[in-house]
């Protein structure tokens, strides 16, 4: 009987043993899965606190740059610096508009004269200048004037195409002498500046019967600032500009050698129809 009581005894601890074993290892995960959750927490807190610390810092950086150029602006003369800016303004639109107005400027020549030569083979002139009455751009345009006079002669066709491309030449340099004008006005407010600003510092030394730092300093820093400003308004302007002279040439050079392959194709269509 005692035997028996030891057995079940031995087998109990065992069980419970094995059961507790068990359990601590299934605890064991759960906490160490418990640890990576706080330890993602604490890197997503930290990662959270650097973009907020580094925002902070951007505006920070950012106001004090404000700041900064406000007080330049004050300091360089309230009219000059408005009148630069003014340059500045009226430039920068025109070229934004000239660089738009140029852009959709743009045709794929090589489709359309693709297109002008199957609509010549299956429908004659009248399916080509559909054909360019749909298709959006100078080089359509001009193409469209000149099939349009093709009863009078392939020689009237010619002219016409080199007397409309210098018309869509002038639409596409249009706007552009305004530009240099404030290209040119720009530096020319900002010497005018410089002018004055040496003139008060001399009035200053006059008034004042001594040359010190202390009493020219005002009329020269109105001087470089107004300089400053005008020069580099006239740089950013000139950069617009000279990028909207590629585009025109590209533009130019498109339309001169799409024109000559066009009267080619009228050539040989004339040619076709007269046999």
């Amino acid at each position: 009987m005692k035997k028996l009581f030891a057995t079940l005894t031995v087998f109990a601890m065992l069980s419970f043993g094995s059961t507790a074993l068990v359990m601590a290892q299934e605890a064991a995960p759960a906490a160490t899965d418990n640890t990576e959750a706080v330890v993602d927490s604490a890197e997503v807190a930290q990662v959270e606190e650097a973009v907020v610390e580094e925002v902070a810092q951007e505006e920070t950086a950012l106001v004090a740059l404000h700041k900064t150029l406000k007080t330049k602006f004050i300091e360089g003369g309230a009219g000059f610096m408005a009148a630069t800016c003014l340059c500045l303004i009226f430039g920068l639109a025109l070229c934004i508009e000239r660089i738009i107005y140029l852009s959709l400027s743009k045709t794929n020549t090589k489709a359309l004269l693709a297109k002008i030569e199957t609509a010549l083979q299956e429908g004659g002139i009248e399916k080509a200048l559909e054909v360019c009455r749909n298709t959006r751009g100078p080089v359509a345009s001009i193409f469209y004037q000149g099939l349009s006079r093709y009863e009078e002669g392939v020689d009237v066709v010619e002219k016409t195409v080199a007397s409309y491309g210098g018309v869509q030449l002038g639409l596409l340099e249009k706007n552009l002498s305004w530009i240099t004008l404030f290209i040119s006005i720009a530096p020319s407010l900002g010497f005018l500046g410089t002018i004055i600003g040496m003139i008060q510092a001399f009035d200053k030394i006059q008034q004042v019967g001594d040359i010190s730092a202390t009493v020219v300093a005002g009329g020269i820093k109105v001087a470089l600032l107004t300089t400053l400003v005008g020069l580099v308004i006239a740089i950013v302007l000139q950069l617009f500009y000279n990028y909207i002279l590629s585009l025109i040439e590209g533009l130019v050079n498109e339309m001169e050698d799409s024109s000559i392959t066009l009267l080619d194709l009228v050539v040989r269509y004339d040619a076709e129809q007269k046999k």
